[in-house]
């Protein structure tokens, strides 16, 4: 067993700055109507003695917690297993830590994890929300407002009317699908297929209609949906060679995808680019530059995505704009 030394006061910092307890808190908690010169003073002293404000009584002078929930509506093994959350999470973080704010990582597995997540914000823990990876038919946005906890949300909202003053940050996901397309449509492609994100995600319904922006007249038979993964895509790539064996190009709705869909072709033995090009989507550098060949696909800036959306919370809500949308470039590599 060893001693501890104790903690330092409010009353130590005060008695060797040679001011009253209550400049000190004003101080350290950031208030106002402080002379300089005691402000000095006193940040000496705390650096001097180590001091290192309590968190609970801060938050009854400032009403504020320095924390924001990140809240992820994915189970953990998808969170975990996909480089697209660690880049958007590290933009947050990044952003957070230059305010000296703590991220709080809440993730949703089902119904009972978003009631927990509800009565967690309604209780006051963190100063606003950050939301990404909604799906149309999750409550948490109701359970956020009902909550009144200031929020970002990472993606464009699916929900149709009833919510004023939404924030969000996103991608142009259908201009860039569009550029893909187009871009395989310039090779000489004709039979274009497309491998979707799951259909309930804004982004990978608004990939679809970039898609058909483009291949107007395309054959049905040439969309298959997935869900983001690459285990999908390798089974999406199979029905889709086995329904439609012409087929010359495929736009995939993400890296992932992208890189199932290439694991399939090579069991088929198509070459690529030779016989079926390949584009994917949001240009993942562990994924597309490790592919073989290399992976053509659309970037969008991930980590900026999640900077800016700390960004607009911190700031506060009441002059952000509603949306803001990142632009996305094609990136031009060896598959297509």
């Amino acid at each position: 067993m060893t001693d501890t030394a104790p903690r330092p006061t409010l009353e130590a910092v005060a008695a060797r700055a040679g001011v009253s307890r209550a400049t000190v808190s004003r101080v350290v908690n950031g208030g106002d109507g402080v002379r300089q010169a005691l402000v000095e003073r006193v940040q000496q002293a705390v650096e001097e003695l180590g001091y290192v404000p309590n968190q609970a009584a801060r938050s009854l002078v400032t009403k504020r917690h320095d924390a924001v929930a990140v809240i992820v509506a994915e189970p953990e093994s998808r969170v975990f297993a996909d480089p697209f959350f660690a880049r958007q999470l590290r933009g947050i973080s990044k952003e957070l830590t230059a305010h000296d704010n703590q991220l709080v990582l809440l993730l949703t597995e089902g119904r009972d994890d978003h009631a927990r997540v509800g009565r967690y914000l309604a209780g006051g823990h963190v100063d606003g929300a950050l939301v990404f990876s909604l799906h149309l038919d999750d409550p948490l946005p109701e359970l956020i407002q009902r909550a009144g906890v200031p929020t970002v949300f990472g993606g464009r909202p699916g929900w149709s009317g009833g919510r004023d003053g939404v924030v969000y940050v996103d991608s142009d996901n259908r201009g860039g699908a569009r550029d893909a397309v187009r871009h395989l449509l310039g090779l000489g492609r004709a039979r274009i297929a497309h491998i979707t994100g799951p259909l309930d995600q804004t982004s990978a319904a608004d990939r679809l209609d970039g898609y058909r922006d483009v291949m107007v007249d395309a054959d049905p038979r040439l969309v298959e949906e997935g869900d983001f993964t690459a285990g999908t895509g390798e089974r999406a790539m199979h029905a889709l060679l086995a329904r439609c064996p012409d087929l010359d190009a495929v736009f995939a709705a993400n890296d992932l995808t992208a890189a199932g869909a290439l694991r399939a072709l090579r069991e088929h033995g198509r070459r690529v680019p030779d016989d079926v090009a390949v584009v994917g989507f949001d240009d993942m550098p562990p994924i597309a530059e490790q592919t073989e060949p290399a992976l053509t696909t659309v970037r969008q800036d991930i980590e900026e995505m999640g900077r800016l959306m700390a960004r607009l919370l911190l700031r506060g809500l009441a002059q952000a704009p509603s949306s803001v949308i990142l632009p996305t470039t094609l990136v031009r590599r060896a598959s297509a």
